[in-house]
């Protein structure tokens, strides 16, 4: 994932602690002419385009795609957007989002992620959505793609076990300030990741129906290069398991004749 300033609980968070982290974070992290630089029809999509990661690349920043079939036909894709709207593809166990946050472009969202002991909540904002609806033989084939990019934003890192700083004690450091808070916790100011992130559902010109994964990130401050490796592995391993989810979701709905997708 793209993770920008992160949040942590030591236990689920509630939807009240993700409203305060969404309101405790600014604007996005990264360069404003990279905001919505992952939207599959834009001059710069990261698609397959090994000009596009080498500039990246220039830049600082990592690029990882994962990609996996769904299905094929009308009904697939449209199952598999509904997995979309509904937040089915960030629903892990150890990972998720509110599913009824509204797929639109400014909606913000925590992704929430268990990390051995705390929850980490990740702040973000829905920089763009794009939706070429499909409905099969009727527009030819391939063509129908529906997709939204969430961007990384600038916030800060709740630290649960601060009891050891004094309130009139704040620590200047390695450009992070290190205080504490009204409610007795630590509030560390670290932007960690900078970056964006695209989930997918697009129909090939063979009516076969993916769902895909793409982001770039660099570290957002030196001290979060140090778990960089770390981040990046993890990344990869959340797109595989998203792309699991999706698959499920389209599998069951497939099944359930009283299923209907959700539309937005």
């Amino acid at each position: 994932m793209a993770w920008g300033g992160l949040f942590l609980s030591l236990s689920r968070p509630t939807p009240e602690q993700q409203k305060s982290c969404l309101a405790a974070a600014g604007g996005f992290n990264y360069d404003a002419d990279l905001h919505g630089a992952t939207h599959p029809k834009s001059p710069a999509a990261l698609t397959t385009s090994e000009d596009t990661d080498r500039a990246l690349a220039d830049r600082g920043f990592s690029v990882n795609r994962s990609r996996v079939l769904v299905g094929s036909g009308a009904d697939a894709f449209r199952h598999a957007k509904s997995a979309l709207l509904s937040w089915k593809h960030l629903a892990l166990g150890w990972a998720e989002a509110e599913p009824g946050t509204p797929v639109k472009a400014g909606a913000r969202f925590c992704i929430c992620y268990r990390e051995v002991v705390p929850w980490v909540m990740f702040p973000l904002q829905i920089a763009y959505v794009t939706d070429d609806k499909y409905d099969g033989g009727k527009r030819g084939k391939g063509g129908g793609v529906f997709a939204f990019g969430s961007g990384t934003l600038q916030g800060h890192l709740l630290v649960t076990s601060a009891s050891c700083f004094r309130r009139d004690r704040v620590c200047v450091g390695w450009g992070i300030k290190l205080e504490q808070t009204d409610d007795g916790l630590g509030d560390m100011v670290a932007w960690m990741q900078a970056g964006e992130e695209r989930f997918s559902v697009e129909v090939d010109a063979e009516e076969r129906v993916w769902y895909e994964v793409v982001s770039f990130s660099k570290p957002a401050h030196p001290l979060s290069a140090l778990c960089y490796p770390y981040v990046r592995l993890r990344q990869r391993h959340f797109a595989r398991e998203s792309g699991k989810a999706v698959l499920r979701h389209v599998a069951a709905a497939a099944c359930s004749p009283t299923a209907t997708p959700t539309t937005q």
